[in-house]
């Protein structure tokens, strides 16, 4: 069991009713379940902590690419499954967008599973009446769509970046020092990466406009972002391996951006996620 999901403990996995944080739709991507630098165990909280008309799972929630090299799959994977499942049964319209990663289930588009409707890609209608196409974003990845082989090779890479990121920040934790991603410096500084984002953004966006649409919902990249291009607003929901982040539409049709710590807080939680939490991790 990895460090991250050892405070997992019963009470941290309930949380009161008077606790739960509501929001009209939910968007969360890239989690990676059945890789070891997914942070389920955060997931875990957040999903437990909120409540959604509607939950978007956009694309690369299994990852079957690395499941295929070497099968990982921890309790607490399980667990964030599970919780999905029973928020689909107990109404939640749960709609899974799949990703690269977990391209295998594109061959059940249009089917619906255990209450979790699985497509391609759909329009969401906003409370305000704003319509954002929802889609992973993969087939916008000129790697993606030009040299599959390479992408194989750069999550290779990105694998082995986590690895030292969780070995690094236990050091820093020890020494009293916040989180910092070296994937995250490397794709902020590094001037090719920088290009390459700008470039999936503008495509994500240019195809939105084509459909007459207002905006467009994604993830894909591990970027949360919230920006207007040319007119349309490019939403990045982020992901479940550093960034711990997801898009919500509030009641009122606002679109924003949230973070797991957020969250935790909003829901009284703050005692958990900053005393509690680290307190493992520290003397793992």
């Amino acid at each position: 069991m990895k460090p991250a999901d050892q405070f997992l403990d019963k009470k941290f996995l309930k949380t009161s009713k008077k606790d739960i944080v509501r929001f009209r739709t939910i968007w969360i991507s890239d989690v990676h379940l059945g890789t070891t630098g997914c942070q389920a165990a955060r997931l875990l909280e957040f999903l437990q902590a909120t409540e959604s008309d509607t939950l978007y799972l956009v694309g690369d929630i299994v990852d079957g690419w690395q499941l295929k090299r070497r099968w990982y799959w921890d309790q607490v994977h399980n667990n964030v499954v599970q919780t999905v499942l029973k928020k689909a049964k107990k109404g939640t319209e749960v709609i899974f967008v799949p990703g690269n990663h977990d391209e295998a289930i594109r061959q059940f588009i249009d089917l619906d599973f255990g209450g979790i409707k699985i497509r391609d890609e759909l329009v969401h209608t906003t409370a305000q009446g704003k319509r954002m196409l929802v889609l992973h974003g993969d087939r916008f990845d000129g790697v993606i769509a030009c040299a599959k082989w390479l992408a194989y090779v750069g999550d290779s890479l990105y694998t082995m970046i986590l690895k030292f990121n969780q070995v690094f920040n236990n050091w820093r934790a020890r020494a009293g020092l916040p989180y910092w991603s070296l994937s995250q410096y490397l794709k902020l500084k590094v001037k090719n990466a920088v290009s390459y984002i700008t470039s999936f953004e503008d495509a994500l966006a240019d195809e939105a406009r084509k459909k007459g649409l207002d905006g467009v919902i994604c993830g894909h990249i591990h970027k949360p972002e919230i920006r207007d291009i040319g007119g349309v607003m490019y939403c990045n929901d982020g992901d479940w391996v550093e960034s711990l982040s997801a898009l919500v539409e509030e009641a009122s049709g606002e679109l924003r951006l949230v973070t797991w710590q957020d969250i935790m807080q909003r829901s009284h939680s703050v005692a958990v996620a900053e005393e509690n939490v680290l307190e493992p991790v520290l003397h793992a």
